[in-house]
């Protein structure tokens, strides 16, 4: 397996090489961490010389922060393998500690992107195909029969239950929609060898662009193959003040669950002050597709040490 794993990223490199996109190192540690409410960094603590009180730091959940900051410095398209770190993540496709490979091109949309995900997984993965690529949208009013532009949260909680979900005494609609698609989507998903979803919910969009066509759609992008989500993409969200407002939003979600609030990246909101370039980038768990190449099922089946022996 190691072998197999040496392989795989010699493959990657090869890749990109061939493609003139220049890999990259950024640090792993920061002093701010993502504040997106459905991640929970890892947290330590550094105590600089001559102090007894250590200040808070973050292991990365993704490099995308300091990435982007190296290209609103002009590096051009670059990319990226590295380990990443999640608290309340361990199972059969989850490990604390993984393997990213993480990528951004310049001058790119993510229809281009969604092109090179596919290129580069149809040579990593044994007989995989071109995705279907279908819009989040389509896929929810096929599979759990409502239209999610119109549909009312009393529509989407009586669905809910019905798929056997029970509802918390305060539910967001968005929430419905995301446990409703897990649910009625995710059994179609795990019979079908490529999928590309996008035009994820705006409520959805994370650090993507809302579409110029339909504000009510992100420009976010999901690759899964037999129902292993393997890659998240966004045409990148550019303006520091939405970005800004988004990292609050978040803030507000993570202290209405009791948790704790996060310091934000004022570096990365700075470069994108400075101006970040016109571009999408992705991030591919390189863990989960090395256990798609080699047909296993458990993660741990690809890691040297897993966290149970780390």
């Amino acid at each position: 397996m190691l072998q197999k794993r040496a392989s795989l990223l010699n493959e990657i490199r090869r890749f990109f090489a061939h493609r003139d996109v220049l890999e990259v190192e950024t640090p792993v540690v920061s002093s701010s961490a993502n504040p997106d409410a459905a991640i929970d960094p890892m947290q330590s603590g550094f105590r600089l010389p001559g102090s007894h009180r250590p200040e808070p730091i973050y292991l990365q959940t993704s490099p995308e922060f300091s990435m982007k900051r190296l290209l609103a410095a002009g590096s051009g398209s670059i990319f990226q393998i590295c380990h990443a770190f999640r608290n309340g993540e361990c199972g059969r496709l989850h490990n604390p500690e993984f393997t990213l490979l993480e990528w951004y091109r310049i001058d790119y949309d993510h229809f281009q992107l969604m092109d090179e995900v596919d290129a580069l997984l149809m040579q990593l993965l044994p007989g995989c195909a071109a995705a279907q690529r279908l819009r989040y949208a389509d896929l929810f009013l096929i599979h759990a029969g409502l239209n999610l532009f119109t549909a009312t949260d009393a529509q989407l909680q009586e669905r809910a239950e019905a798929a056997g979900v029970v509802i918390p005494e305060s539910v967001q609609s968005e929430w419905l929609v995301e446990i409703l698609f897990e649910l009625c989507v995710g059994p179609w998903l795990q019979q079908q060898q490529g999928v590309i979803v996008y035009d994820f919910p705006a409520a959805q969009a994370s650090l993507s662009q809302l579409s110029a066509l339909d504000p009510r759609v992100a420009e976010r992008f999901e690759y899964f193959f037999e129902g292993v989500e393997l890659a998240n993409g966004f045409h990148e969200l550019t303006d520091s003040g939405e970005q800004r407002r988004r990292f609050g939003a978040e803030n507000l979600k993570r202290q209405r669950a009791g948790d704790e609030q996060l310091p934000l990246d004022e570096h990365f909101l700075q470069a994108l002050e400075h101006g970040l370039p016109d571009c999408s980038g992705v991030a591919l768990g390189v863990d989960r597709l090395l256990m798609l190449r080699c047909g296993v099922e458990h993660i741990r089946e690809v890691l040297a040490f897993p966290f149970e022996r780390a």
